[in-house]
């Protein structure tokens, strides 16, 4: 899911004021200030769900699960205000392709985020001066690539990452919105849900993902993070007889998703709701508690800040693959419906992975307009990088499955 990304408008003012100035953030001093400025720098898209400032006012909450990480802030004036900042982080992650000798290609992979500036100072090319900083932290820590993800509509941010410094657009992940009811999803009668151990999850994760993009090396870092509420694997039952995990082998037939509790890092928002709307999922809500009998799936309060669950991980194999996955979202949502915070559930995926018809969602709360931009940094600096494979930014999608790392969301 992308991140909400302010820039300044095209054209730009000329040159670049001297009195702006780049440096890390400072949690004892810059909290308040930061937090103040992404308050004011809030914004979305009418009808479509937001993220909010991040959870706690600490503006590198999302950051802390990533081992190298890094915030700027942009300074300005001889007062020194904050009017600009950015987030960046590492990691290492596939690109969809094997070497020689079968192995998983990886490269190290800089995501970058929250990007803000004032509105009363853009145009002076703040926002340009804040990613060639970070950039050139991403590289002095060994980054061969950095992507960034935005709304398709917004274009000050794709015209300043594209136009101006030199991003492509890569992949277009849909995401895929399902509301939290009052009521428990029934479950197929000839399903059994298992939960999965984190050891033997890294083990299955790794080998189902070995193709896809954008698998993180560090799998283990999110299976045994607080945030992930666990892993789990829906079989039938004649299939669950004939499994033995010990043995290395898959299931002939089944579905497998992890669980990370988001609403502990950030909330949601639904922006500019229409009355009509409001009034519909509030109608939606008084029929179910006048007649809780009819088990009508009413749309949860999402008018304000509110969490979710996001989904991750999802995959599915066999003749009963589509049905498996469908009762394992079901299983899902009944964790959900137990936590009185969350109202959603959120999964991200690529276009064409197949896993997405099975995904249960709201198409009103859902999109596909996505834009995940990339750069190679090393060819960027004119180095040769062939060791990193930079073929992978001038490729074909080499893989329909993208791996959504839920630290990015």
């Amino acid at each position: 899911m992308s991140s909400i990304i302010e820039a300044e408008n095209l054209p730009s003012q000329p040159a670049e004021t001297p009195l702006v100035i780049v440096r890390e953030y400072d949690e004892e001093r810059d909290t308040v200030l930061v937090a103040e400025l992404e308050r004011r720098c809030e914004m979305g898209q009418r009808g479509k769900l937001t993220l909010v400032t991040d959870h706690m006012g600490d503006p590198i909450c999302r950051l802390r699960n990533f081992s190298t990480h890094v915030m700027l802030v942009a300074e300005y004036g001889n007062r020194k205000e904050i009017v600009g900042t950015i987030r960046g982080c590492i990691k290492t992650v596939t690109i969809g392709q094997k070497s020689s000798s079968g192995s998983p290609i990886y490269v190290k992979l800089a995501y970058i985020l929250g990007l803000r500036v004032s509105s009363k100072h853009r145009r002076l090319g703040i926002g340009t001066k804040l990613v060639q900083q970070l950039e050139e932290w991403c590289r002095q820590n060994g980054a061969d690539y950095a992507y960034m993800a935005t709304d398709g509509g917004n274009q000050p941010s794709l015209n300043l990452f594209i136009l101006k410094c030199n991003y492509v657009k890569f992949r277009n992940p849909k995401v895929l919105v399902q509301p939290v009811h009052l009521h428990y999803k029934p479950l197929g009668s000839d399903i059994t849900i298992i939960s999965v151990s984190p050891q033997l999850s890294e083990s299955i994760y790794r080998r189902i993902f070995s193709n896809s993009e954008f698998f993180p090396e560090d799998i283990d870092c999110l299976l045994y993070n607080k945030l992930n509420l666990g892993t789990f694997m829906a079989l039938t039952k004649n299939s669950l007889r004939n499994w033995t995990p010990k043995t290395g082998d898959l299931p002939t037939s089944f579905a497998i998703l992890s669980i990370w509790n988001t609403k502990e890092v950030y909330k949601l928002q639904l922006k500019g709701v229409s009355g009509l709307t409001y009034a519909a999922c509030l109608g939606s809500r008084v029929i179910d508690a006048l007649m809780p009998w009819l088990k009508f799936p009413s749309v949860p309060n999402i008018l304000g800040n509110f969490g979710f669950y996001f989904l991750y991980g999802l995959h599915m194999e066999g003749k009963d693959g589509s049905n498996l996955m469908k009762s394992l979202c079901a299983f899902s949502h009944n964790i959900a419906r137990d936590d009185k915070d969350c109202r959603v559930l959120v999964a991200e995926v690529g276009q064409v992975d197949p896993v997405g018809e099975a995904i249960p969602h709201w198409r009103k709360f859902s999109w596909d307009q996505d834009i995940w931009c990339i750069k190679n940094l090393r060819a960027a600096q004119g180095e040769d990088n062939r060791n990193s494979q930079e073929y992978w930014i001038k490729s074909q999608i080499s893989s329909s499955v993208i791996f959504v790392d839920p630290r990015d969301n």
